[in-house]
């Protein structure tokens, strides 16, 4: 009984479902979250399991996963990033010869758009995954 009091006083209440973590798949997880972290200025951790995870600094992680032997579905990932670090990763980017685009469907590159009064782009990482980074949230109905 003593362990059981002891567990609910240091534990702190989640007040709202939040995002934990999620996996990534990836053909090499080790280059694709070096990608990721490398564009966002951010590292990565040390492999956890199979797991290879990258933290956003937000209390939630991508878990790249290793799927080798079929294909990967691509997947969209949105990061809220800060206004100020906006034009370095784009720069990341270029310096790793990796094209961006205005728009989620590829169909502007080179450019970044103006949604919600911020500034956002699309890339693909090496796995095909549509990687977006943005300085405002979507504006929600």
């Amino acid at each position: 009984m003593p362990e059981a009091q002891h567990a609910s006083t240091t534990e702190q209440p989640v007040p709202t479902v939040q995002l934990d973590h999620t996996v990534v798949l990836a053909h090499d997880r080790h280059l694709s979250a070096e990608f990721l972290a490398t564009i966002l200025g951010l590292k990565v951790g040390a492999p956890f399991g199979p797991f290879l995870p990258v933290d956003l600094g937000n209390g939630v992680t991508l878990d790249y996963y290793e799927q080798r032997d079929r294909p990967i579905q691509a997947q969209h990932y949105a990061f809220l990033v800060p206004e100020e670090q906006f034009d370095t990763m784009i720069a990341r980017l270029e310096a790793v010869g990796v094209t961006y685009y205005a728009d989620p469907s590829h169909t502007e590159p080179g450019r970044v758009n103006d949604l919600f009064g911020g500034r956002g782009a699309y890339f693909d990482d090496p796995d095909g995954h549509n990687m977006e980074i943005m300085t405002r949230p979507y504006v929600r109905p």
